[in-house]
């Protein structure tokens, strides 16, 4: 009996391994399952549509979210140590530039290729952040696609609510051949310089605890450019990229600006590039269209602070014609608004820049920003 028992023992032993394997496996397989479900909750995902970008932007067919102007953002809060956006261009072949700030404090510009299917991954210590994301270069240079961003609990971020200042402009205004740190001058793209972040506007805005918009486009003047008879920017300030082809038009019941800077005049006083023909500067001409433009965003903002700004760039004889200029459009508009705001101005002393081709530099923007604290700060009192 006692072989007899051996035998069946014997028989079965096999069949038994074979089972405690089978249900091994079967629990591993669950165990890894979950964790991996569990990995896989981790990673949220915001759609573009979720976010809440601050600047001009628009939502395509795909509904992703286009970047248009200078230092457009948005922001999100997530926990964890990555936060991982993706991006593209509408050009495979061309590059951008997002630029960020991790817990209030600004990082770098971070580079892209149209052609990346890998999205631009920040890393963090463990725990809860903030992020900002700001478009460092300007309309002119393409739209910036977002279509999502995957994080551990990301959430979409709010501006938070303060007085906003508008600043229309040109390349300086932009920050435009101002960052040469990564890319020497005379080299690569144009927008390779640009550095909106750190622009004059931004750092107006925040040292003053306002929001901003940037209104701006390179070269661009009042009635013409740089070099050009067109076009200027009563042309193009309604067109959602400021383009002159563009039909889609900017919804300006976005926002309220309490301040409305105006810096318009350094390319309409430049001398060219002595290749296209170019009239003397016109001082008649460039007062009927500044006038008619000023008309135009009152349009818009009927409440706002119009400010006008010289230019740092335009010096000696040049500086004194345009600062007339600009005394002589003030006393227009205030005839014409006479229960408004009236009109304030603003000089710069001349300054040596050192930028890229005669534009102000990330430090010189510093400067220019402190000059313009006590005077933006007064009409911000003021509202």
């Amino acid at each position: 009996m006692r072989r007899h028992y051996t035998c069946i023992h014997q028989l079965f032993t096999p069949m038994a391994t074979r089972l405690h394997l089978f249900i091994l496996a079967f629990i591993a397989f669950s165990v890894n399952g979950i964790c991996n479900a569990q990995s896989v909750a981790k990673t949220d995902t915001l759609t573009a549509i979720q976010l809440k970008p601050y600047g001009r932007y628009m939502y395509n067919q795909q509904h992703n979210l286009e970047l248009i102007s200078s230092a457009v953002h948005f922001g999100v809060s997530f926990t964890g140590e990555e936060c991982a956006v993706y991006v593209s261009l509408a050009d495979t072949n061309a590059h951008n530039y997002l630029q960020y700030e991790l817990d209030g404090v600004y990082q770098k510009k971070l580079r892209f290729n149209g052609n990346s299917k890998a999205p631009i991954v920040i890393s963090a210590t463990p725990g809860k952040h903030t992020i900002w994301f700001y478009k460092a270069t300007e309309a002119h240079t393409g739209a910036i696609i977002i279509e999502k961003v995957a994080a551990n609990k990301v959430t979409p971020l709010s501006v938070q609510k303060l007085p906003l200042i508008e600043f229309i402009g040109n390349s300086i205004t932009c920050g435009a051949a101002a960052d040469a740190s990564e890319v020497p001058c005379s080299t690569g793209s144009y927008h390779d310089q640009h550095n909106a972040y750190m622009a004059y506007g931004p750092r107006v805005a925040r040292a003053l605890k306002a929001n901003f918009v940037l209104s701006s486009v390179s070269g661009i003047g009042i009635y013409r450019t740089w070099n050009m008879d067109s076009p200027s920017m009563p042309q193009v300030y309604e067109n959602v990229d400021f383009q002159v082809a563009q039909q889609q038009k900017w919804d300006f019941n976005t926002y309220s600006p309490k301040i409305v800077s105006i810096a318009l005049g350094t390319n309409d006083i430049s001398r060219g590039d002595g290749v296209h023909a170019r009239k003397p500067f016109d001082t008649a001409v460039y007062e009927a269209h500044f006038v008619k433009f000023i008309q135009l965003v009152k349009t818009k903002y009927p409440k706002a602070q119009i400010a006008l700004l010289s230019s740092p760039m335009v010096k000696g004889e040049s500086g004194k014609i345009l600062e007339n200029c600009l005394r002589s459009i003030k006393t227009k508009i205030d005839a014409l608004y006479p229960k408004d705001k009236p009109v304030a101005t603003f000089f710069f002393p001349p300054m040596d820049s050192h930028g890229c081709s005669g534009h102000p530099s990330v430090e010189d923007h510093a400067i220019l920003a402190e000059q313009l604290n006590p005077f933006f700060k007064k009409l911000l009192k003021d509202q």
